[in-house]
């Protein structure tokens, strides 16, 4: 299986290189046939990352530790689900899965587009076909996934990382994954377009969608990443502004930015130059945020560490970015804009002033997360920013992001009257202001950028409610359906736009819950025993009991050590809230260690107690004392070392059950004062929804429209863009 593993990344190669030749040959000597065959090169190289794939999969599920990669991060006590989800949480594994999505996708937008595009189809086919074979080689001649184990196979592998098994980090980097690999799609498009002069907006309509799900599946991965920082690691955050989590964040921006201004470029026909430089700058992004998980050259905990594959992404991101500013600079005249900004009272200026602090939210971004290196070649040390010099300036820019959210939908094209302007803004300001006024007068205070994201969030969904109720009206008049079905059909027929609409709603629900969460979230560590209480504001904690247990796996093998803490919570004594909370120690795979010290010499993770509200989050993590149990752990490795050699493995594990057991008994009969972490954070729950409704928003949006439908929303557009230009400046 090793052999036919790595024959299946050599075929994947080799099919990219071929369809890069066959593509190239293809749109220098206009040969259609030598396109096709380039297409069908990528269904090859994805049908081979696809086997290959599934090769590695049953040698985890199978727990077959010939295989080096299986042995170093599965073992046969780790859970079935996380058994075949382990492949993406190594280097060589993730790397593979990047490769298959790349092929996937990069299939799906070939085959979609085998019709049309013709001229453009050749170049992007070899451009994507360019990553595969990136990618491959990496594989191929650097971390294969595919090295055997060295004599003799071990029985046992290491284990998964503690720290991932968690559902929402095994759904984490497929979504990311597919967000990065599909940014290739319109950059290599776009640089297509670029090479062949072929600059009109053909190749917008038809690789947007794709940005467009770049963007959900980017948005879903960092929000089930945040959510896993969260509820895993014990530290109370959702984002800490680290290198990795930030590079994820600044091609998400950049798509952002495109998806906004598109609209310009479709309707007025400018800002030509500025689109593609966002496309091919997300593209860059997209690997330059595959690039620091696997470079080592910043600190992360989502990092796999040092690497040598540092050096071939420096120099793909250096040629990509070289290239681009070449074909960008070269073929300026030919993007020239059709139109001037008429009015700065316009949805095209509203757009562009999006776009500007978009782009400046990610410069902030790049900049602090690159700041260690920038210091580091300038002044030859290496100096580091934390979040409160990120929120030093995000926070202002959010804030004026929100305000231009609720002007966007009312603002007319080209150009608008300061009074419709007025009129369409009053009700939504009058609302978003009475919302800040009663949160003060009930005594929400503290934090001024908090309220006034408050009153702009409630600004801007008022705006987009009047859009609703005033769609559904115009529906309700012309086919006098009943509300539900109006508003269905409203939906349907432009679902582009309310699709947006939706995502705007989420993105603000989503800042209420960050700035709800981040300015008064309550935190409180403290070291108490057991029947003894902590109080956060109107809330007690008692630590009601210890506990304490051992947890077996699927096979009988002791999987981990649980000691831990049954908490209760009462607000002004009303009824308690049950947290239970423990931190789990998986044993170490180092010999040296005795067999019951292994246990508390290797990973340990935090579970989290969490009662989750619409209000608030109940938040408790432990860190239990384990220092009196340490004379224990010596005594019971000194008895092993001394009788252990005449036992059988079964008897040995039987016995080492039975001293385990008798030390959690020991610590739960006589627990020593914890360590708890306790937290109150308001609203943070709205964070998730806010996520989940952007999705569903993302959907919506990017749902085919059927042909008949769409035509007649064209032409139904197509007036009311009409009506707007006749309008009087």
């Amino acid at each position: 299986m090793l052999v036919a593993g790595q024959a299946c990344l050599i075929i994947a190669l080799a099919c990219a290189v071929y369809g890069i030749g066959a593509s190239l040959y293809a749109a220098t000597q206009g040969q259609r046939a030598w396109a096709v065959s380039g297409r069908r090169a990528v269904y090859a190289m994805a049908g081979a990352a696809a086997v290959a794939m599934l090769i590695l999969e049953f040698a985890y599920y199978r727990s077959d530790f010939s295989f080096a990669l299986v042995a170093s991060n599965s073992s046969t006590t780790t859970p079935g689900f996380y058994r075949l989800t382990a492949m993406w949480s190594s280097q060589q594994g993730s790397l593979l899965l990047w490769l298959f999505l790349l092929g996937v996708w990069s299939s799906v937008i070939l085959f979609a587009t085998r019709h049309k595009l013709r001229e453009l189809q050749p170049w992007a086919t070899a451009i994507l076909l360019g990553f595969g074979a990136f990618f491959a080689s990496l594989l191929v001649f650097g971390e294969s996934p595919f090295g055997r184990s060295p004599s003799p196979i071990p029985s046992e592998g290491v284990g998964l990382e503690p720290l991932l098994r968690n559902p929402s980090m095994m759904i984490h980097p497929p979504m990311l994954y597919s967000g990065y690999t599909m940014m290739t799609i319109p950059f290599a498009f776009a640089a297509a377009a670029l090479i062949t002069r072929k600059l009109d907006a053909e190749w917008i309509r038809s690789t947007r969608p794709f940005m467009l799900a770049a963007w959900a599946f980017l948005g879903f991965g960092i929000m089930l990443g945040a959510r896993w920082s969260f509820s895993e690691l014990g530290w109370g955050g959702y984002w800490a502004w680290d290198p990795v989590e930030n590079a994820s964040l600044m091609p998400w921006l950049t798509g952002t930015a495109f998806l906004h201004s598109v609209m310009i470029q479709e309707r007025r026909g400018m800002l030509k130059i500025w689109n593609v430089s966002l496309v091919l700058a997300s593209g860059i992004l997209a690997l330059l945020g595959t690039f620091l998980v696997r470079s080592g050259v910043l600190s992360s905990i989502h990092a796999f560490g040092a690497s040598t594959l540092g050096v071939p992404f420096v120099l793909l991101i250096g040629a990509m970015i070289v290239l681009s500013i070449a074909l960008v600079v070269r073929r300026a005249p030919l993007l020239k804009t059709e139109h001037r900004l008429d009015s700065l009272l316009s949805r095209e200026a509203i757009f562009l002033l999006n776009n500007l602090v978009l782009v400046a939210l990610c410069f902030v971004v790049f900049w602090g997360t690159f700041f260690p290196l920038i210091s580091e070649a300038v002044t030859g040390t290496q100096s580091a920013v934390g979040p409160p010099w990120f929120d030093r300036y995000i926070v202002p820019l959010a804030l004026v992001l929100v305000l231009l959210t609720g002007i966007g939908p009312v603002i007319a094209w080209r150009r608008a009257t300061a009074a419709n302007l007025r009129r369409n803004l009053l009700w939504p300001a009058l609302a978003g202001g009475v919302l800040v006024l009663a949160l003060a007068l009930a005594g929400v205070s503290g934090s001024a950028t908090a309220l006034a994201l408050f009153g702009l969030a409630g600004f801007v969904v008022a705006v987009i409610a009047l859009e609703f109720y005033r769609g559904v009206r115009a529906r309700r008049a012309m086919a006098g359906e009943a509300v539900p079905v109006a508003l269905v059909s409203l939906v349907q027929r432009n679902r582009r736009r309310y699709g947006g609409y939706l995502v705007h709603v989420g993105v603000m629900v989503l800042f209420v819950g960050v700035a709800a969460s981040s300015s008064f979230q309550a935190v409180h560590d403290v070291r108490i025993s057991p029947h003894q209480t902590a109080k956060i504001g109107s809330y007690t904690f008692t630590y009601v009991r210890p506990t304490a247990s051992l947890h077996a796996a699927a096979n009988g093998r002791l999987e981990k050590i649980s000691l831990g803490a049954i908490m209760r919570v009462r607000r002004d004594g009303g009824a308690p809230v049950t947290l239970d909370t423990s931190k789990d120690y998986f044993p170490s795979q180092d010999p040296t260690l005795g067999p019951v010290s292994r246990f508390f010499d290797g990973e340990a993770t935090s579970e989290v107690g969490l009662k989750t509200g619409a209000l608030r989050d109940l938040w408790a993590a432990v860190n239990p004392d384990t220092s009196r149990l340490a004379p224990i752990i010596r005594q019971g490795d000194q008895v092993f070392t001394k009788n252990g050699a005449g036992l059988t493995p079964g008897q040995a594990n039987l016995f080492l059950a039975e001293a385990l057991k008798g030390l959690t008994a020991s610590y739960a009969k006589n627990p020593p004062p914890a360590t708890f972490r306790l937290l109150v954070s308001p609203l943070v729950t709205w964070i998730w929804v806010g996520g989940l409704l952007i999705l569903f928003g993302a959907i919506v949006a990017g749902w085919p429209t059927p042909r008949g439908m769409a035509r007649r929303v064209s032409a139904a557009y197509a007036a009311r863009v009409g009506r707007e230009v006749r309008v009087p400046a």
